[in-house]
């Protein structure tokens, strides 16, 4: 009988564990791509807990009787974290994560920059944990001429030392093996450490090992140096504490002379296992192109172009699927109205539901092809060139250099570019980041722009050549930058996050791209919007959906009774009267109240009330702006609509004779729409992303303050 649980292998009964696997390893040293390569699709996005971390778990067959289940920890140059995410991959290693218990953990290691990564390395390894090492980019060493013995490293360091190469699927079988036969314990944790520990701690090493008996010196040590940050009972804190104080335990110094040992004890084992070539030698073509992309003029005109071209990218070839998707549920909508009863719920399926629907997919394609970008710049090296220029500018209010590209995907849609902020490790720069990059002029407020635009600035030309029109449009993207780092420098100073901000950057060599890394990142991104995200879009566009039909009362059925009996007159324009009762009934409806509510508050800044509703009923998209003004005004949905939408708005006026849409009252909408928070999509990822609805709430009330203001005093100006 086979127990559960267990598989019969030639006669024997052998038990069926799934192994848990714990990828680490420094940035940029190929960890992800392992990932990927053992993984492959079977993946899994979430978050680890507490935090906006990604949690990237996947499955792989290290034989053909045993799973294992692989954690890719964030990475991480040293035992001693400093960022968000860093604490994440040292809770797992000192055991101090509920949730993720590793059996083995495989350190991953780039081979062209050995040195560097050994120091991990030989800390995880002087924590008596099972470890195996992954040497990545051996390609990348023999082209700096590098030479590497395996054999001697493995025998230098006391644990199993495999070449991969991820890329090529090369070494991942023999690395699969390593790890199943560590984890049966057929390898053993060298009995020696790296460094004497003792040396400088024994006696607060051996009473902290009294109170955990399983733990080794260089653990113990990390208990004394962060066991305020440990799962560790009030009482056991005391202890630890009081062990500190008795035995005059310092940290700083500790660290610093740990690192000190470490590194000659490195540099015994490069001189045993690895061969360098003169670093007289000629430069490799990285180091070449540096000299290019790093220039203190040229790096930044090769900057903004690349910007500007993925800029231009993301609304240009996100244009057609979001145009493909409009189209879809247009013809969706279309059908069902036809095939469907006309009552109250199949208007909540066709404007509710589907139009829910519509607003969450709809951002999709800008989201894969962002991401998808943000990746292939990632994987060819260049990403760390753009933030390494920008620091500087970021730094001044606030920022730092990874700030730009979410600032700049911003001008595409704030929702992907506020996802992108993850990369980030300082909570106050990440934040800061968060806040302000709604204040970059999204393509969803470009219909908006345009129309306003065409309606009070005359077609003339500066010089002949230069068109009003086009330099006001490029004046809102640049004011929407230009506020965003002055709110930046502001808040700053207001946000108290006690952490340091520590820009360490490494540049890595430039490769190629690993297409399938770039598809499995679009489609994760895509996935994590779409189901987390999107929830909180469909609720809110039910809830404006409700506002916007339903009324006090029977007023909406007395709108509908006075339209009947104009409809049974002679010689009545049907198509006319349909569209006159839709905006009745809207003005009627509650989203219509709370716009006459409304219009005090905006009545300074030039608006009415019809504007007042515009601004509600855009809160779920900013472009909903000119459907609402076309219902309004009572537009169809002709090839025409937009003009007369255009002569309609320029036509109407106010209870005094003037116009709704003059200079002031067209130049302060616009500069609302560049400062208001007018999207439910970009406050639901906010709120995903902070895991609060606290600064959500913050970034709506300083937005629309902002906007308020200055549209007040562009009104005043101009009127």
């Amino acid at each position: 009988m086979v127990q559960k649980g267990s598989f019969t292998f030639a006669g024997y009964q052998v038990k069926n564990k799934t192994r848990h696997i714990a990828l680490v390893g420094n940035p940029n040293s190929g960890k992800s791509s392992l990932f990927n390569c053992l993984t492959g699709l079977n993946q899994k996005v979430g978050n680890f807990p507490g935090v906006t971390v990604d949690k990237k778990t996947g499955s792989t067959m290290l034989s053909a009787f045993v799973t294992a289940e692989v954690i890719d920890l964030p990475g991480t140059y040293s035992l001693y974290p400093r960022r968000m995410d860093e604490w994440v991959s040292y809770r797992v290693l000192l055991n101090q994560d509920k949730e993720i218990k590793a059996d083995v953990v495989v350190v991953v290691a780039d081979a062209s920059n050995l040195k560097r990564n050994l120091l991990f390395c030989t800390q995880i390894i002087d924590l008596k944990i099972p470890v195996v090492i992954a040497l990545t980019m051996m390609d990348m060493a023999r082209r700096k001429g590098i030479k590497i013995d395996i054999a001697a490293l493995e025998r230098e360091l006391g644990v199993p030392v495999v070449s991969v190469n991820p890329r090529k699927n090369k070494g991942i079988v023999q690395l699969k093996k390593a790890i199943e036969q560590t984890s049966h314990q057929l390898y053993q944790s060298p009995a020696r450490d790296f460094i004497d520990n003792k040396a400088f701690a024994e006696a607060s090493i051996d009473e902290v090992k009294q109170h955990f008996p399983g733990l080794s010196d260089y653990a113990a040590i990390h208990f004394l140096i962060n066991h305020e940050s440990f799962d560790l009972s009030p009482s056991m804190q005391d202890t630890i504490e009081n062990i500190e104080i008795r035995n005059q335990f310092n940290p700083t110094k500790t660290q610093a002379e740990e690192i000190l040992q470490r590194y000659s004890r490195i540099k015994h084992i490069m001189q045993q296992a690895v061969s360098e070539p003169d670093p007289l030698q000629k430069t490799l073509f990285t180091e070449k192109l540096d000299n290019l992309l790093l220039h203190r003029r040229w790096g930044y005109l090769i900057l903004l172009g690349v910007l500007f071209l993925l800029f231009q990218s993301v609304f240009w070839l996100a244009q057609y699927p979001m145009d493909w998707i409009d189209l879809g549920f247009a013809k969706l909508s279309r059908s069902l109205s036809y095939s469907l009863p006309d009552n109250r719920w199949t208007d909540l399926l066709i404007n509710g539901v589907i139009a829910g629907l519509s607003g969450i997919l709809v951002f999709v394609p800008q989201i894969m092809i962002l991401f998808g970008l943000i990746t292939l710049l990632e994987d060819s090296g260049y990403m760390a060139r753009i933030s390494f220029l920008s620091d500087r500018l970021m730094r001044s209010v606030g920022l730092n250099g990874k700030s730009v590209m979410p600032m700049i995907s911003g001008f595409a849609c704030a929702v992907p570019a506020i996802m992108s902020a993850r990369g980030i490790e300082n909570r106050k720069e990440r934040l800061l980041t968060i806040l302000i990059t709604p204040l970059m002029s999204c393509s969803a407020r470009l219909p908006v722009y345009t129309i306003l635009i065409g309606l009070v600035i005359p077609q003339t030309y500066i010089f002949g050549f230069l068109g009003v029109q086009g330099l006001v449009m490029m004046g809102l993207y640049l004011l929407g930058l230009l506020m965003a780092l002055v709110v930046s420098y502001v808040a700053k100073w207001l946000i108290k996050i006690k952490e340091k901000s520590f820009f360490i950057l490494e540049l890595p060599t430039y490769r190629p791209p690993r297409w399938s890394n770039v598809l499995t990142t679009m489609v994760n991104k895509a996935r994590i919007f779409v189901f987390d995200a999107g929830k909180i879009i469909m609720i809110i566009s039910l809830v404006l959906w409700a506002l916007s039909s339903f009324g006090p009362g029977n007023t909406m059925k007395k709108v509908e009774e006075k339209y009947a009996l104009l409809k049974t007159g002679p010689g009545t324009d049907m198509k006319k009267l349909n569209q006159d009762m839709q905006a009745e009934k809207l003005e009627s409806s509650y989203a219509g109240i709370m716009g006459k509510t409304l219009e005090p508050a905006i009545e300074p800044l030039g608006f009415d009330w019809k504007i007042g509703i515009a601004l509600i009923t855009s809160f779920a998209a900013r472009e909903v702006f000119v459907g609402t003004m076309a219902t309004l005004y009572s537009v169809g949905d002709e090839d025409e609509g937009s003009l007369l939408l255009k002569e309609k708005m320029k036509a109407a006026v106010r209870t005094d004779g003037k116009p709704v849409f003059n200079l002031a009252t067209g130049l302060s909408l616009m500069i609302f729409y560049v400062l208001a928070m007018q999207c439910m999509s970009t406050l639901a990822v906010v709120k995903r992303e902070t895991r609060s609805w606290k600064w959500p709430m913050i970034q709506l009330v300083y937005m629309t303050g902002l906007a308020w203001v200055m549209s007040w005093v562009v009104y005043q100006v101009f009127k």
